[in-house]
């Protein structure tokens, strides 16, 4: 790599901590969480947080967009909710003796896509297009959302009565899936302390702007990953598809998912290069909503711990270059 390219990387190091020092304003605790959903957006990808309600998954991504200075949208799903809420729709103006499209809240930056198993299986889709290439199709013209664009989505893995689970092909176009999971006691009292008087939410302030995330994005793919630790990956990748207990292992755009989320992870910690812990960090929240498990575990809870524990055992074996 040119020493230009790693000298723009430890530049803008600091401005990524600064970034995450924002958020972590108003998620208390969750470095970790923070750090992942910034690898996500850097590495062009989607978000889905899996916990239960009130944990912060909401005010995440509201804090996120603030601290970037990007607009943000938030959709509720509901079982009646509709496509066209979603992407938007034509309507006719009696002035001009014309249809003309209005936009829906997907074109925005970032996309809040709130409890997105309450919603039907078609209007789920809706998301598809916009997740995968960056458009949506609409009475067959293609329109381009806004650049840089993420969906955060949502849902509570505990509750499945009125839910409809994501397909295979849904949960594959997400690229992380998180857990923030509870509060320590001295991290809720934090919690409780700030929300005394006022709503931190108010205080966070942007740190970066568009033009700052574009240019990141593009650096992310001159993080250099070495044969060896390509290697390492698909080993590990293998290691799904042999498995006894995987009914389907990984897919190529999981194991790409691996490389540029691990690529945007050295970006964030400052190095110009990918080192094995990155790629160990990142397997189970990479990998573990894409596996199908075999018939003997059932359960939606069950197969998500499963299918980590199993993630962690190959993860065991696989021999870490040196």
């Amino acid at each position: 790599m040119k020493d230009s390219s790693a000298t723009a990387i430890f530049e803008q190091a600091s401005k990524l901590k600064r970034l995450q020092r924002e958020v972590e304003k108003v998620i208390r605790g969750k470095p970790e969480t923070i750090k992942f959903a910034i690898v996500t957006l850097l590495a062009r990808g989607n978000l889905l947080i899996e916990d239960v309600p009130g944990i912060g998954k909401t005010t995440l991504s509201n804090a996120l967009a603030k601290a970037l200075n990007l607009s943000f949208q938030r959709i509720q799903f509901t079982s009646d909710l509709l496509p066209s809420d979603i992407t938007g729709l034509s309507v006719y103006n009696q002035k001009s003796d014309r249809f003309e499209f209005k936009p829906g809240p997907v074109f925005a930056n970032i996309v809040l896509a709130d409890e997105i198993n309450r919603a039907t299986p078609k209007t789920q889709s809706a998301l598809l297009e916009a997740m995968a290439e960056g458009q949506v199709t609409v009475d067959g013209v293609s329109r381009r959302l806004p650049e840089p664009f993420m969906v955060i989505a949502t849902q509570n893995p505990t509750e499945h009565h009125g839910t409809y689970p994501l397909p295979e092909s849904q949960l594959d176009r997400f690229m992380l899936r998180l857990h923030i999971g509870y509060p320590s006691r001295n991290e809720e009292r934090q919690i409780l302390l700030d929300r005394q008087t006022a709503n931190p939410l108010d205080y966070v302030e942007p740190v970066m702007e568009r033009e700052e995330i574009l240019f990141l994005q593009n650096l992310v793919m001159k993080v250099r990953m070495d044969d060896d630790l390509i290697e390492y990956l698909l080993q590990i990748v293998e290691q799904t598809r042999r498995s006894e207990f995987i009914e389907l292992g990984i897919s190529p755009r999981g194991s790409l998912a691996l490389f540029r989320s691990a690529q945007a992870l050295a970006l964030v910690e400052g190095r110009d290069f990918c080192i094995a812990d990155d790629i160990k960090r990142l397997v189970i929240p990479c990998f573990a909503h894409r596996l199908i498990l075999s018939g003997r575990f059932t359960g939606a809870v069950h197969k998500a711990y499963e299918a980590e524990r199993i993630l962690a055992e190959i993860i065991s074996k696989v021999k870490v270059p040196v």
